[in-house]
């Protein structure tokens, strides 16, 4: 850590991603295979391998104390540096008093790491901790803070330790980046490039790999122009889930890579039913069935399944334990639309079509055929029931139904029947575009609209984070009910640099109560902010929250008298569930 600590200096200390992959691809080369591996994982910001799922849980106000402690600083000048800094790391770097000894080795650090993660109760933990931060040195202490709250904040993300690896040992970045994504391991991935052995990598199941990400268009004509080789699908108001299966076993990811099973154990149950090795990718909406005739000959009733809004999925998330009650009350589905990997091949190479025949026949291997049948061309979601009630916890597991279109009306026509079945809109993908995890470009794109927009008052203000860590950025903002302002939300985006610095002159000549990183201002900035969706809320005393807020504009044209109302806020959330 003595060694790695000074290379974490230099490497902040430079804007270039060219020469920070050279310094720590020097670094690296220096070490020894078992340093160099455990470093890779530090210098990506992480305690512990991506696979291994490990977590120290020593939060941010145990280390407080602790710096607090050894450092023999009152809280209020920890705050002060803290405000100085912007963050805990960099505050013990400074407030720490030097040390003299023994070098910190990098191998003590990662055992002592393991050491804490497999450490038992919050004082086992915390005497681990402190033993480990009172051997360190402030500069090594900075970064073992850093590298333990996951904020290195030296402009370094896993993909230039990626590169300073290939650079370091002769491999393209591309073997590295596939190696890594296969293992989850940037430590072995390292181990393996030392060796010359990179194309050995083997897909380690259970561990999630990136996301592909579509970009938005606004209209249907622009929609358009994208679908000359392309089908279409509905965009599901869910959360994005990575299904990885093996004979039964399963394990679902989000896409903040957490291991949601636990929250949506009717999918795990019905995805144990496939036979075979396979990682699925698609949404976990919540869904309810009706019943309904079909206009179809082979059957004259059919259950039909609609999505209920995102308010209703999240009262399955994070919970521990979730009860059959629960589940009745809540049902869900797991719409897939790709397959990444299958039977030991990753196929995120071959063509979207060519994986779709492949997502199809994963659908022929389940033991519980009647799990799902799509029957409509036109993407009305028709099933058959699961079990003899619809008020069943059974889940669905859905082939995401696909879609071509001739013209600018029909992908209208489209969007509009998305949205009467409640989803937020089209998803345009291109038929031959290979998996691209993590990647966001033109070979998927999303048509979206927002449900409303509001006009709100700002009511408190927080400094940002990263470069943004001396203005007041972040926004809490709130409708007008009665003669009193409730808060509803909080928004960071959607402003520029400028307007920013503007608004953060304005705030702090206009603060009623400075909490230090947090200051209640005067009600008086008038913003007008877009949102995906109204949910029910005990965060705010509006009884209401907005889903992903985005600042459109500063409202220098009215007053904080005129801004929405919370009836208005009632009313939008009553047509976004069906009630007038």
């Amino acid at each position: 850590m003595h060694l790695l600590a000074p290379a974490c200096e230099a490497i902040a200390a430079t804007t270039k991603k060219l020469e920070k992959a050279r310094i720590v691809a020097g670094y690296l080369q220096s070490r020894t295979p078992e340093e160099a591996a455990a470093s890779c994982v530090f210098l990506s910001g992480r305690a512990f391998p991506a696979y291994e799922e490990l977590t120290l849980q020593v939060g941010g106000t145990q280390l407080w104390r602790l710096v607090a402690e050894l450092s023999d600083k009152t809280d209020s000048a920890l705050t002060a540096a803290y405000r100085k800094l912007g963050d805990l790391g960099a505050v013990a770097g400074e407030v720490l008093p030097p040390k003299k000894g023994d070098q910190l080795n990098i191998m003590e650090v990662r055992n002592a790491f393991h050491a804490i993660a497999q450490a038992r109760g919050t004082k086992p933990k915390l005497d681990l901790t402190r033993a480990l931060l009172a051997r360190a040195t402030p500069l090594e202490a900075k970064y073992l803070i850093k590298i333990m709250t996951g904020d290195l904040r030296i402009g370094m993300k896993e993909s230039l330790v990626e590169e300073a690896i290939a650079k370091a040992w002769g491999a393209t970045t591309k073997q590295v980046q596939r190696a890594n994504m296969l293992l989850g391991d940037i430590g072995e991935t390292c181990r393996l490039a030392i060796e010359g052995r990179l194309g050995e990598a083997r897909m380690r199941l259970f561990h999630p790999i990136g996301f592909m990400l579509a970009s938005p268009v606004e209209t249907a004509e622009e929609a358009f122009t994208f679908l000359q080789n392309a089908q279409i699908e509905d965009k599901y108001d869910g959360i994005r889930a990575q299904a990885h299966c093996r004979n039964g076993e399963v394990r679902i990811f989000s896409r903040t890579f957490d291991d949601v099973s636990s929250s949506f154990p009717e999918v795990v149950d019905a995805l144990s039913t496939f036979s075979g090795e396979f990682i699925l990718d698609g949404e976990i909406v919540a869904w309810k069935s009706t019943t309904e005739t079909a206009e179809f000959e082979e059957a004259a009733e059919k259950f039909v399944a609609h999505a209920l809004p995102f308010s209703e999925l999240q009262k399955r998330l994070g919970r521990k334990l979730v009860t059959p009650e629960i589940m009745r009350r809540v049902p869900v589905a797991y719409v897939t639309f790709d397959i990444l990997y299958s039977d030991g091949l990753l196929v995120i190479d071959c063509p979207l079509q060519e994986r779709g025949r492949m997502l199809d026949a994963v659908f022929q291997r389940t033991r519980n055929p009647a799990t799902i049948r799509v029957v409509n061309a036109q993407g009305a979601l028709l099933f058959e029931p699961a079990a003899e009630s619809p008020d069943t916890t059974d889940s669905e597991i859905i082939r995401a139904p696909v879609l071509r279109a001739r013209s600018v009306a029909e992908v209208e026509r489209f969007f509009e029947l998305a949205q009467a079945r409640d989803n937020e809109g089209l998803m345009i993908k291109d038929f031959d575009s290979p998996y691209s995890p993590g990647r966001r470009g033109q070979s998927w794109i999303k048509l979206k609209r927002e449900l409303a927009t509001l006009d709100v008052v700002v009511t408190s203000v927080e400094y940002g984070h990263g470069r943004r860590i001396n203005v007041l950025s972040d926004y809490t903002f709130a409708v007008r009910d009665g003669e009193r302002f409730v808060n509803i939300g909080k928004a960071y985006s959607g402003l520029t640099d400028k307007e920013i610095t503007t608004m953060t002159a304005w705030f702090l000549a206009h603060t009623l109560d400075d909490q230090g990183f947090r200051r209640k201002v005067e009600p008086k900035i008038v913003l007008e902010v877009a949102f995906n969706a109204i949910m029910r809320s005990e965060r705010h005393e509006s009884g209401y929250a907005l889903r992903f807020p985005r600042i459109l504009r500063i409202r220098e044209d009215k007053l904080p008298e005129e801004i929405d109302t919370l009836q208005r806020v009632q009313e939008i959330y009553g047509r976004q569930h069906g009630r007038s």
